[in-house]
């Protein structure tokens, strides 16, 4: 009985190289293919970021094939090639250092942290500018109380817009805020290097980027394009006190120790609830976790900051804390932050 070339051909179509979500034909892997009796011979030549899985491939390709009606033995020729390089232009030539403020999930304040933040550096005498690089969940235009899109040049850069002493850009500045955002990771990644390469941010001692959630291309991507400031700058860790928040903290901390971004401090976002009646602390999600673990991964822990109703007020309203209340106990947080990462990066 002769083997039928369209079965071992959807195998190939169709199985997933572990790692990749992509078949071995999608990635144009297979180099020939030939069918003799009852044994099946593959030609592969795959890039040798996989060959740390050679072993798992050569064993689900070769049980998947033997499956095939007539197959008794299969043949897996593998060949490796390097994977290249690819190449990044600093998109931010007019910026003197990034820093990037990840978590690896959502739902911990990252944004909040960040926007106050930058706005806390603003008032230390800083040229600053904020990017929200959220595309799918835009804040920055609500929290900062933006209804008006930037301005566009004849020559198709965008004017970031200004506001309390900050450049800012988000995508939330040229969607309706009701309007989802239904792209796929093509046009992120596009549309992520526009608003470091075509915003018009002018000169700046420091961006803050305000990653995305997850650990995903899209932030890696992000953080390659911006790596000539990002590398001058760093990355900011924010996690709330639970440790189930903390292991997803870890996987931002574990993304940037794979594309080599410095590590400038973790923060406790949410560390208390400072009562504004009988200005009792309560630790409603656990306390101090957060700064063990940072110790414990010899990274630098920046700071704890309490809940505070006027910061969920705030950021409705389009006014960040440190902004509308300057002297609260979470501003002064939000300064201390912002002091040690300038003198950290010595701008």
């Amino acid at each position: 009985m002769s083997i039928s070339r369209a079965a071992v051909f959807d195998i190939l179509n169709t199985w997933e190289v572990p790692g990749a979500s992509a078949s071995l034909v999608a990635l144009k892997a297979v180099k020939g293919m030939d069918l003799e009796g009852d044994t099946v011979t593959i030609r592969l030549q795959l890039v040798d970021a996989f060959k740390d899985r050679e072993r798992v491939i050569r064993q689900e390709l070769a049980t998947r094939l033997k499956a095939v009606e007539g197959v008794a033995n299969v043949v897996l020729e593998l060949g490796w090639e390097a994977m290249p390089e690819p190449e990044f232009r600093n998109l931010l030539p007019t910026v003197k250092a990034a820093v990037v403020v990840g978590s690896g999930k959502g739902g911990v304040g990252k944004s909040t942290v960040a926007a106050n933040l930058a706005c806390a550096a603003a008032r230390q005498g800083l040229r600053v500018g904020l990017l929200d690089a959220d595309i799918y969940g835009p804040s920055l235009a609500m929290m900062f109380g933006i209804t008006d899109g930037p301005e566009g040049t004849p020559e198709g850069k965008i004017k970031p817009v200004e506001k309390f002493g900050l450049k800012l850009m988000s995508m939330g500045f040229l969607i309706d805020e009701d309007r989802p955002v239904v792209w796929r990771g093509p046009m992120l990644n596009k549309a992520l290097q526009q608003f470091l390469g075509d915003v018009l941010w002018g000169d700046l001692d420091l961006l803050f980027i305000d990653l995305p959630p997850g650990t995903g291309d899209v932030q890696i991507t992000l953080v390659q394009n911006a790596k000539a400031v990002i590398d001058q700058g760093g990355a900011v860790v924010v996690s709330t006190p639970q440790d189930v928040a903390f292991l997803d903290a870890k996987k931002a901390i574990g993304l940037f120790k794979t594309v080599e971004t410095p590590i400038l401090g973790v923060i406790e976002n949410m560390s208390s609830f400072l009562c504004p009646h009988c200005k009792g602390e309560t630790h409603i999600f656990g306390h101090g976790g957060v700064k063990a673990a940072a110790g414990r991964m010899g990274l630098p822990f920046l700071g704890e900051v309490p809940i505070d109703l006027e910061i969920r007020a705030g950021s409705d309203q389009g006014m960040p804390l440190v902004v509308s209340h300057p002297d609260s106990p979470q501003s002064k947080v939000f300064m201390e932050m912002a002091s040690s990462l300038k003198t950290q990066l010595k701008l």
